[in-house]
């Protein structure tokens, strides 16, 4: 009996002890299962907050690029667009953007050197072309002919062009007009816009029967038609520069910025009229 009781106080008590055995298991179980949740927590990074200020020709190929990236990534893009004077005068102020892209190279020259871009972000992301362009869809373009002769059949209508002096496109087109030697008998009959995009808008509510822009501003509006390309010799390249805004460089920045440089990105550009590559 004593052996038997014996017995039955070692089953009990191996028992108990498998029992507590099993508690502190489950409960170290339990405890690396959580351990392994928050870790998996940690190791996917919050969403980030990205304000882009962008020249407004721009606009209609950033949006697509915008939303694939937001797609991709989680994060969010505030896109902020204006002629580059207006976005560049902002940031030099002290304007919240995280990545400014110009339409010229002067405004983010006049950034860099108020040290108010981090000089060694900056790239040139494209390039782009002037057009001159009609009101209404479907005109045919004008092949085999000069500027000159295009603007002489024009007569004395309003010409639509950002502004003079201040704005990229606008002072590619004076400059384009001037090498051509046309700027005198022209500029008596120009309407100037905030931007690009404002010329254009011009042109497509028929405000101004013909205009001056980008080439990618063109192809963006259906209510146009593109009359003649300019000779590219006839004004300073155009080219956008980008870049980092100092002290706003986060990692969601730099995946963005990173990402203006893909094959997808640069493939929207190119599908919007911008010149890649050159």
């Amino acid at each position: 009996m004593a052996i038997t009781v014996l017995q039955t106080a070692r089953a009990a008590s191996d028992q108990t002890g498998r029992s507590r055995l099993r508690w502190a298991f489950d409960i170290l179980a339990a405890g690396l299962a959580g351990l392994v949740l928050l870790t998996g927590c940690r190791a996917a990074p919050p969403a980030g907050e990205i304000t882009v200020f962008a020249a407004s020709s721009l606009r209609t190929a950033l949006d697509e690029i915008g939303a694939e990236f937001e797609r991709q990534t989680g994060h969010h893009l505030t896109l902020a667009y204006a002629g580059s004077p207006v976005l560049a005068r902002q940031i030099s102020l002290g304007a919240p953007a995280d990545i400014f892209m110009s339409a010229n190279s002067a405004w983010m020259d006049r950034l860099e050197t108020e040290g108010r871009i981090e000089a060694d972000s900056r790239f040139d992301l494209v390039g782009n072309r002037l057009v001159l362009i009609a009101h209404g869809s479907g005109r045919t373009p004008w092949p085999d002919i000069t500027f000159e002769a295009c603007l002489a059949e024009l007569g004395d209508r309003r010409m639509a062009m950002a502004l003079l002096g201040s704005v990229p496109a606008g002072i590619y087109g004076e400059a384009a007009l001037r090498s051509l030697g046309l700027w005198e008998d022209l500029s008596g009959n120009v309407v100037q816009a905030d931007n690009a995009r404002a010329a254009l808008a011009l042109v497509a509510i028929g405000e101004a029967p013909i205009g001056l822009v980008y080439r990618s501003d063109a192809l963006a509006e259906p209510r146009v038609s593109v009359l003649f390309e300019l000779p590219a010799s006839s004004h300073p390249g155009i080219r956008y520069p980008v870049a980092i805004t100092a002290g706003r460089a986060s990692d969601a920045t730099r995946q963005f910025f990173a990402f203006l440089r893909s094959a997808q990105a640069r493939g929207v550009l190119e599908e919007q009229g911008f010149v890649v590559d050159e």
